[in-house]
């Protein structure tokens, strides 16, 4: 069926269109639909986590092997949710990178694929400009400029974002992300894949007053993280713990992820809040797959509350990696003018490391 808006203009001569977009960069497979004009019109998503358990993390292989069974059987199904028929798009998205090459090159290789199909524009998108733009998603939704705290299990790093395209780093990690310490710090306790999930939920009965542990880089002026520190300190702990009582019990375990989950929280919501007092913009946004966390939200919430400003998340569904995030960021490449919709030679390459400097406009990247 093609639909009535499909390919028009309005009066401001903006183009109309529907994107699918196509997520594979890791364990999660997703697909999506977006109108530039009716916003998200339905999405699915598969992950891997079951498949994973097994071996205690993501296997690079297994994950690639796994996007090409599901990926076509997801395109089908979020056109058929959304109505729709393949004549009904106008353009393709994918994650480009960062990520897995194995699993990037899935989601390009069909995306581009299609588009070559039905000669239609792709559009390779940037994995974290994904998330980045991700709580558009939601209502309210937040009005540029923005400062953007990007908290993920492989990603730590504090944005200034101008709008669509400008985009400013203020700090980063160091070494470990704050979802990597997460992860290894759970690993060292004994819980099960994936492990920070694990360790928040049972920090929930926990006591995080029983154990001191470090807020790497709190007060050291900068926007920088760095938890590596953080990591070891809990394999201290755990250590004195068994030779001191044999056997890490649940209890002990759950006081050690409240403390852990705490000095992970002390310190994104520090650094947040010193890059808001720095730029003076009221607006916050928390993105990635680390904003889904209760306390870190309930954090930054009441703290913004009370300096006057706004904090804003991504829907829960769309802090993991998801079709609907690589779609939206295309269709807001496109309002703002940053996409040749006239180019469908589908020459094209997958970037396993990816600076998200290098898709920002050049005057925009100087902090």
């Amino acid at each position: 069926m093609q639909l009535e808006f499909y390919g028009l203009l309005r009066p401001d001569r903006t183009l109309i269109m529907i994107i699918i977009g196509f997520e594979s960069s890791c364990d999660e497979t997703g697909v999506a639909l977006v109108c530039t004009e009716r916003g998200l019109l339905s999405h699915a998503l598969h992950s891997q986590i079951d498949m994973h358990r097994e071996y205690g993390g993501v296997v690079p292989e297994l994950a690639s092997r796994d996007h090409i069974r599901r990926i076509i059987p997801l395109a089908r199904q979020v056109l058929a949710q959304a109505g729709l028929g393949m004549d009904d798009i106008g353009a393709v998205a994918y994650t480009a990178g960062p990520g897995l090459a194995g699993a990037l090159l899935v989601g390009a290789s069909v995306a581009q694929a299609f588009a070559w199909a039905r000669q239609l524009p792709a559009i390779p998108i940037h994995h974290l400009e994904g998330h980045l733009l991700s709580p558009l998603l939601a209502t309210p939704r937040p009005g540029f400029p923005f400062v953007a705290l990007l908290v993920s299990g492989g990603h730590t790093q504090l944005m200034r974002v101008e709008g669509v395209g400008r985009y400013a780093l203020l700090g980063e990690t160091l070494d470990d992300a704050a979802g990597e310490a997460f992860d290894k710090s759970a690993k060292l306790m004994g819980l099960g894949y994936p492990g920070g999930p694990a360790l928040s939920r049972l920090a929930e009965r926990g006591d995080a007053r029983l154990h001191e542990l470090p807020r790497p880089m709190l007060h050291s002026g900068d926007l920088d993280f760095s938890f590596s520190g953080l990591k070891t300190a809990v394999l201290t702990r755990v250590r004195a713990l068994e030779k001191t009582h044999g056997a890490l019990s649940g209890e002990h375990v759950a006081d050690l992820a409240a403390a852990t989950e705490a000095a992970i929280v002390d310190v994104l919501a520090a650094k947040s809040l010193k890059a808001i007092e720095r730029t003076g913009i009221s607006r916050l946004v928390v993105a990635g797959g680390v904003g889904a966390n209760r306390h870190l939200r309930e954090r930054l919430t009441a703290a913004m509350r009370a300096r006057g400003g706004e904090v804003f998340f991504p829907p829960l569904e769309f802090c993991t990696d998801n079709g609907a995030m690589i779609a939206f960021a295309a269709a807001q490449r496109i309002k703002a003018g940053l996409v040749d919709l006239g180019d469908t030679r589908h020459a094209f390459t997958i970037r396993p490391r990816w600076d998200l400097q290098d898709v920002c406009l050049p005057a925009a990247c100087d902090a």
